[in-house]
C-alpha cells in the first residue's frame, strides 16, 4: 500500500458509498439517515493501477464535549492527522454550508494534502453546489458520484502524482538491508550521512515513555506527552544529530495485545508502528521497569529480530526503581530466558524523565549498528568452522556423517552466512543454533540477527546426474568394435 486516504465530511454526504466503491465490497453500512458510521473502517482500495489504504470516518460535527458526537469527531480528527491524503466530501445538491466551511478551515491546518470532492454531482441540480465548493479555498473541486461511479478516472489522475511522491519518499526512507557482499568489499559499516541518516524506531507498549524519551534526546518538547496511554497515534519521524551523527528517529504508537485493540484507529496506529520497524536500522524496544517483559514486549522484540533489525532493549522509569541491583539481575535473567534469539543484545536502564542513562543508550545503539554491519573474512570463517566441527561434530543420520565443507559471508545488514555441506536438509535446527551462538561469541556479534543458510554443493556439480564410470562399464566401452 503506497499511501493512506481518509474520506471526511459532514454526515450523510456519501463517504461510506465511496469507501465501498474503492474497496470493491459493501463493507460499510449505507443509509439515507445521517450518522450511520460511528467508527473508523479501514480497507484495501484499488483504483486503476493504484493500491492504497482507505479510511471511512464518522461524519464531522461541531461537538467538542464528551458526547458520542464529540468522541466521534476526535476519532475523525486523529484519522486526519494520520492520513497522507484527505478527501473532503461535500453534498453538491445541498451546496456549501457553515459546517463545511468550519471543517475546511480545520483541514487546512491539520491535513497534509486535501482533495475537495463534490459528491452527488450527477445532473444539472448539482451545478451550483460544485461552483460553491471553490469558496472553500482548497483548490479545484472534484465532481463525482460515488453511487454511480462518475468522476473515478478524474480522482485517479489527481492521486497518481501524489502516489508517486509518496513512493519516492518511501524509497528514500527505506533502509539498506540484506546487502550482498563479496570478498572485495571493505570491512567497514556504512557511515550515516545527512542524506542517509541512521534510522532508529522507538517501539513499545502504550505509556512506556517513548515520546518523553525522544523529547529528552532532542532537548525540547517536540512530541505530545502525558500520563494517558495512547497519546501518540502516528509513527512520527524527527531528524536530529546525536553527538554529530545524523539520526532519523521514529516515535510510534504504543502496541497492545490484539484482543485489546478495540478502536479501528488504534489498529491503524499499530500497523503504522510495524511499518516504522521495517523502516528502521536499529530498533529501541522501550519497556516499563515496573511491568517488564509482558507478552507484547516480547512480540515487539521478536518482530524486530524477524525483520532483521538491530535491537537495543531500554528499561525506562529507572529513576523510581528502589532495589536497582536486584531488579537489574532479574531483568537480565528474564531477558536471556524469554528472548534467546536476541542473546547478548544490549539492555540499558534509562530515565526518559530525567535523561539519566541516555549516554549509555547512545553507545549501545551505535555499537548495535556497527555489529549489524559486521563483515567477517572467508579465511577467518573457515578456520572457525574447523574448530566448531572438531569441538562438536554434526550428526550422522542413518550412519552417514553430515560434512560441513566451506563457509562464507554472503550478506550484511544483518550478517548472513552460507555453509556448503552434504545433506543440508537433514541438519537439525539445534546444530544451526550452535553455529549461530558460536558466531556471536567468536566474532563479537551480540544481539544482532544472524542469518545462516545451509547449501548443498551437489547443485553446482556438473557430474551429479552422470553414471559413475565403473571398471566394467569402461571394459564394455573398450570392447566395442571400431568403425575406422
Amino acid at each position: 500500500m503506497s499511501f493512506t486516504l481518509a474520506i471526511v465530511g459532514r454526515p450523510n454526504v456519501g463517504k461510506s458509498t465511496l469507501f465501498n466503491r474503492l474497496v470493491g465490497k459493501k463493507l460499510a453500512l449505507v443509509d439515507d439517515q445521517p450518522g450511520v458510521t460511528r467508527d473508523l473502517r479501514e480497507g484495501a482500495a484499488r483504483l486503476g493501477d493504484l493500491r492504497f489504504t482507505v479510511i471511512d470516518t464518522a461524519g464531522l460535527e461541531e461537538a467538542t464535549d464528551e458526547s458520542l458526537q464529540g468522541r466521534m469527531r476526535r476519532l475523525t480528527e486523529r484519522a486526519v492527522d494520520m492520513a497522507d491524503i484527505c478527501l473532503f466530501m461535500i453534498d453538491a445538491r445541498v451546496g456549501v454550508n457553515p459546517t463545511d466551511e468550519f471543517f475546511a478551515e480545520l483541514l487546512r491546518k491539520r491535513a497534509k494534502h486535501v482533495i475537495v470532492a463534490a459528491n452527488k454531482g450527477e445532473g444539472r441540480a448539482a451545478d451550483a453546489g460544485v461552483i460553491e465548493a471553490y469558496s472553500l479555498g482548497l483548490g479545484e473541486p472534484l465532481r463525482l458520484s460515488a453511487e454511480h461511479g462518475e468522476g473515478m478516472s478524474e480522482l485517479l489522475s489527481i492521486l497518481m502524482p501524489l502516489a508517486d511522491a509518496f513512493e519516492e519518499q518511501a524509497a528514500n526512507d527505506a533502509p539498506e538491508v540484506d546487502i550482498d557482499i563479496s570478498e572485495d568489499d571493505p570491512d567497514a559499516p556504512r557511515v550515516p550521512t545527512r542524506e542517509k541518516p541512521l534510522q532508529i524506531a522507538v517501539v513499545g507498549r502504550p505509556n512506556a515513555g517513548k515520546s518523553t524519551l525522544i523529547n529528552q534526546m532532542l532537548g525540547e518538547d517536540r512530541l505530545l506527552t502525558g500520563p494517558e496511554a495512547g497519546i501518540t497515534r502516528d509513527a512520527i519521524s524527527v531528524q536530529m544529530e546525536w553527538d554529530g551523527v545524523p539520526i532519523r528517529m521514529f516515535d510510534t504508537a504504543g502496541m497492545r495485545k490484539k484482543a485489546r485493540v478495540q478502536e479501528k484507529l488504534e489498529k491503524l496506529s499499530v500497523s503504522d508502528g510495524l511499518r516504522a520497524v521495517k523502516f528502521a536500522e536499529v530498533v529501541i524496544v522501550l519497556i516499563d521497569a515496573e511491568i517488564p517483559f509482558e507478552q507484547q514486549d516480547l512480540r515487539i522484540a521478536d518482530l524486530a529480530e524477524r525483520e532483521g533489525r538491530a535491537v537495543v532493549l531500554a528499561v525506562n522509569k529507572w529513576d523510581v526503581e528502589k532495589n536497582k541491583q536486584k531488579k537489574l539481575k532479574d531483568l537480565r535473567e528474564s531477558f536471556e530466558r524469554l528472548l534467546p534469539q536476541l542473546r547478548g543484545a544490549p539492555l540499558v536502564t534509562v530515565s526518559a524523565k530525567t535523561g539519566k542513562g541516555l549516554n549509555r543508550l547512545q553507545e549501545a545503539v551505535m555499537k548495535a549498528h556497527e555489529v549489524w554491519n559486521r563483515r567477517v573474512t572467508t579465511a577467518q570463517l573457515n578456520r572457525w568452522l574447523i574448530d566448531m566441527v572438531e569441538a562438536h561434530p554434526p550428526p550422522a543420520p542413518a550412519g552417514r556423517r553430515i560434512k560441513l565443507r566451506y563457509m562464507t559471508q554472503a550478506k550484511t545488514r544483518p550478517p548472513g552466512f552460507v555453509v556448503m555441506c552434504s545433506m543440508p536438509e537433514k541438519l537439525p535446527a539445534s546444530y544451526s543454533r550452535y553455529l549461530v551462538n558460536g558466531l556471536r561469541e567468536s566474532f563479537d556479534m551480540p544481539g544482532t540477527p544472524i542469518r545462516l543458510w545451509m547449501r548443498s554443493q551437489a547443485e553446482s556439480n556438473p557430474y551429479k546426474n552422470k553414471k559413475k564410470a565403473t571398471p566394467s562399464r569402461l571394459r564394455k566401452h573398450l570392447d566395442k568394435p571400431s568403425h575406422n
